[in-house]
């Protein structure tokens, strides 16, 4: 298999074409149009300041049916002790900054770039890309941000400054996307913390089977 250069044409390779690790093609730019067809077709864009677009569908991907999200009880008392304030769409400028600025460990810099903010607050003023803000007062002190399409949210970042407070955020997101009856929130990345709250692995096919289904 080969990695291929995406033309000027808003066209995708078949996700079944990417690389062991994912990687399907580099190239094409961060339109909304582009983002919205490759988040319809199981493909996302990351990569690094100073590289080009590289665009990745992982085979299997992780997943969390909001259904079996993990109500730690330890999270459900904070949850419940009013501590904090909990908006829909009311900062994403913000969130998404405040992504950007996180710490990983392992990576140096940030994936968010002033290219990658642009493009996903355009998808937010297009209604496409939603924020969770978590407030202590008049503090964001966590959120996270994603992008919806028919009944799929597509998880991109969260953060959190004061602890367990992206973990609020992702309570009250599951929480709104059951109400509205939706089908999946695809994690994209396969980390130990969101396994610990319910995310699995899935074979890429059946993740593409649910979009297909799910996506207007």
């Amino acid at each position: 298999m080969s990695v291929f250069r995406l033309p000027e044409e808003i066209v995708f390779p078949k996700p079944e074409l990417a690389e062991p690790n994912g990687l399907l093609a580099v190239g094409g730019d961060l339109s909304p149009q582009r983002l919205l067809q490759a988040y319809a077709s199981g493909i996302f864009p990351w990569y690094n300041e100073g590289q080009p677009i590289l665009w990745w569908s992982p085979d299997p991907r992780l997943v969390l049916f909001p259904e079996e999200f993990k109500r730690h009880k330890n999270l459900g008392r904070l949850v419940r002790s009013g501590r904090f304030d909990v908006t829909l769409n009311s900062d994403f400028v913000e969130v998404i900054r405040a992504c950007s600025r996180v710490e990983r460990p392992g990576q140096e810099g940030t994936w968010i770039t002033k290219e990658m903010q642009d493009a996903y607050i355009r998808l937010h003023t297009l209604g496409f890309a939603w924020s969770v803000e978590v407030w202590d007062g008049k503090e964001l002190v966590g959120g996270l941000y994603g992008v919806a399409l028919g009944k799929v949210f597509f998880g991109e970042s969260m953060f959190h400054t004061v602890t367990d407070a992206s973990k609020v955020a992702l309570w009250y997101l599951v929480d709104y996307l059951i109400e509205n009856s939706f089908r999946l929130i695809d994690v994209q990345q396969d980390t130990p913390h969101m396994r610990s709250l319910g995310a699995r692995l899935i074979p890429r096919t059946e993740f593409l089977g649910i979009l297909k289904g799910n996506i207007d």
